[in-house]
């Protein structure tokens, strides 16, 4: 661990360590899981007092089937990407949600930039931002039914949308598309070097 992200660990764990349930160090950054109740307020001392003051991103995580099926521990996660501008560092935060209400506090009030992530990962993944000012669909139609970033999420979809200019509205229909079977090609070489591709 670098000298910089070191020192950075020490004062986080001197001002929030009672919310850190586990660090790492990957990609030269520090990743920190926290805990989900003290959520907001621990946000609130990494850009006042860590001096990480910009929101860089807010991405869902859906662990079914990681790693083969072996996760254990909750399906669920919030993962905060943040950047200190004036000392450089980056720091990313995961907090696990529960599978049933995956609910944790906005945190659109500590960085406007989070608005549209969060609404992002309602959209994508049905994660709720409590207190959030606006939190709708930002991706998939008002309509849409299911989170379609979550792993169980059919691939196939049964319902397309429209707008039809008789209605003057936005109309559903069944697909017309077919299941297919998507078959890699496969590609080998001969004694020449030449490639040959097969089930193009």
């Amino acid at each position: 661990m670098s000298e910089a992200l070191g020192n950075l660990l020490q004062q986080i764990q001197a001002g929030i360590g009672e919310s850190i349930l586990a660090h790492r160090l990957a990609r030269g950054e520090l990743t920190l899981e926290l805990k989900r109740e003290n959520f907001l307020s621990d946000c609130l001392w990494l850009r006042d007092q860590a001096g990480f003051n910009q929101l860089i991103d807010i991405c869902g995580v859906d662990y079914a089937e990681y790693g083969d099926g072996a996760w254990e521990g909750n399906r669920f996660a919030v993962v905060y990407h943040l950047l200190g501008i004036e000392h450089g560092l980056r720091l990313r935060l995961r907090v696990f949600l529960e599978e049933d209400l995956p609910m944790i506090s906005s945190v659109n009030e500590i960085w406007p930039a989070a608005n549209w992530f969060e609404r992002e990962a309602f959209d994508l993944f049905g994660f709720l931002f409590e207190n959030h000012p606006d939190l709708r669909r930002i991706l998939t139609d008002y309509g849409f039914v299911g989170s379609p970033f979550r792993k169980d999420f059919p691939l196939v979809g049964t319902v397309e949308m429209r707008y039809d200019a008789d209605q003057h509205r936005v109309v559903y229909e069944p697909t017309r598309t077919e299941e297919r079977v998507v078959v890699p090609r496969i590609v080998r070489s001969d004694e020449e070097g030449r490639y040959h591709a097969r089930n193009q």
